[in-house]
This record gives structure tokens, C-alpha cells and sequence, in this order.
């Protein structure tokens, strides 16, 4: 498991927006810094669970994303955003916790 980014939930715009329409969602690039931060601005109808859209998460890649979820309390099942990314969410000890396996 390798860290890959902290990603902070927001309400208001900030510098470097990119919006991800498809994902209902508006980020900042998270390699723009050296620490992975990333700002996160959720969509009125994101799809996605209260904890996620308000509650910073940190995300970590894994070799088999299958493997990791299981036993664990799985709260957005894995899904593809992008090509060659599979990604899940769980929480952990009251935290949002993304998982991401790259093929």
C-alpha cells in the first residue's frame, strides 16, 4: 500500500479548478504539490455518501483492490473514473479511506 493523496472536502472555488463532470465533482490537481494534497468540491448531486463529500479522506494505491476490500466496511463500491483505475471507498474508524488500483 502506497500513499497517493489526501483529498479535503470544500464548498467554496479554488485556484487550479478541474472539473470532472462525469463524476459530478470539481478537484484540484493533487501532484501539483508535493504533499498530494488535493481540494474536492462535490456537485449538488453527487452520488456519493455525506461522509465522503464532508470529511477529508486519505487515498493509498494497492496491488489488488479486490483483496483489500474484503472484511472491510465498503461504503462506494469499486468503480472505474478514469482508464486504468479502479477505485473504492471504506471507512475506517468513523474516516473515509480511498483505496485505487492502477492496471
Amino acid at each position: 500500500m502506497k500513499f497517493n493523496h489526501v483529498g479535503i472536502p470544500v464548498t467554496e472555488s479554488f485556484e487550479g479548478e478541474i472539473d470532472l463532470p462525469h463524476l459530478k465533482m470539481t478537484v484540484s490537481d493533487h501532484e501539483n504539490n508535493p504533499y498530494g494534497i488535493q481540494w474536492q468540491r462535490y456537485w449538488k448531486d453527487a452520488p456519493y455518501p455525506e461522509l465522503v463529500k464532508t470529511v477529508p479522506h486519505v487515498a493509498f494505491v494497492v496491488d489488488n483492490l479486490d483483496e483489500e476490500l474484503e472484511g472491510k466496511k465498503v461504503i462506494i463500491k469499486p468503480n472505474s473514473p478514469s482508464d486504468g483505475l479502479r477505485v473504492a471507498f471504506i471507512e475506517v474508524n468513523g474516516a473515509p479511506v480511498e483505496l485505487m488500483e492502477y492496471s
